[in-house]
């Protein structure tokens, strides 16, 4: 596996400048599955204001590492904060109100579904009026409905998406579609936003144009970055610093292009490792 950077056509390299306060602290993250230890004492800590890249073999645990986060799996020991707030062991659901969008490994689009209407499907987590009270106060649906599209046709225009606004997503090529997916994590307007391999299955033009729509969201729209991604290249094209797991634990950490040199993540990646996620 070629660890140097390939990705020679960024017309922006990361932003050294981070807020010294903390969007993400993971400390002592252990989670087990029976016998196995997915996670054995992770640390890692985004700055806000920072792309940081997680990566590491298949297997290593990073998926693990993102649904601790997300609350899917809820750390058996460790803690997680969230822009100094503690959410260890919170809900799903409760995590996303705190200002964490996601997107996953495999699309999680809705086939049948035009793409404005995959995007808005983002807004569920600020949609606030109830069915009851739609039904007696109708006109409060229409403005709560305005106002919510208002912010998916912002999202539309800055993912370039307005040409195929209104198509299905099933007709789409794999890299629109992760455009559509990446459109409708930004349009909950997270403070911290989670991208599972964003650019798997794409082309060199494709996977350029979303790290350029990464880079933008960050230097934009103040959005913090956990990018979980296999490309080397996309790595240190557009993280400001990054983390590498093997067998569940951390390895080393730090500016990219010094920790791929770092024999023992060349040996990780060329030695191959066990299935853990």
């Amino acid at each position: 596996m070629e660890l140097e950077p390939q990705l020679h056509t960024m017309t922006s390299a990361p932003s050294s400048a981070t807020s010294p306060g903390l969007a993400l602290d993971c400390t002592g993250v252990v989670r087990r599955f029976g016998g196995l230890v997915a996670l054995n004492g992770v640390d890692m800590q985004v700055h806000q204001g920072e792309i940081f890249g997680l990566v590491g073999p298949n297997g290593s645990g990073k998926t693990t590492l993102t649904n601790a986060i997300t609350g899917f799996y809820p750390p058996h020991e460790g803690r997680i904060r969230l822009f100094g707030q503690d959410i260890t062991g919170m809900q799903p659901h409760d995590v996303a109100h705190q200002g964490v969008a996601r997107t996953f490994q495999n699309l999680a689009l809705f086939n049948g579904m035009s793409v404005l209407d995959n995007i808005l499907l983002g807004r569920h987590v600020h949609m606030k009026v109830g069915v009851w009270r739609t039904a007696i106060y109708p006109w409060l649906s229409r403005d709560d409905e305005i106002a919510h599209r208002r912010k998916v046709e912002d999202i539309i225009d800055f993912m370039q998406l307005q040409g195929v606004r209104d198509e299905p997503v099933d007709v789409l090529p794999i890299g629109m579609k992760k455009r559509v997916e990446l459109a409708r994590a930004l349009v909950a307007e997270p403070r911290l936003l989670i991208l599972d391999e964003p650019m798997a299955g794409m082309n060199q033009e494709e996977k350029e144009y979303m790290a350029r729509f990464v880079l933008d969201a960050r230097d934009e729209r103040g959005v913090s970055v956990l990018l979980i991604e296999h490309h080397m290249d996309i790595i240190t094209g557009i993280c400001d610093r990054m983390l590498v797991l093997s067998y569940g634990e951390v390895i080393d950490s730090g500016i990219p292009r010094e920790v791929i040199a770092n024999p023992k993540v060349i040996q990780a990646y060329l030695g191959g490792s066990r299935e853990r996620q």
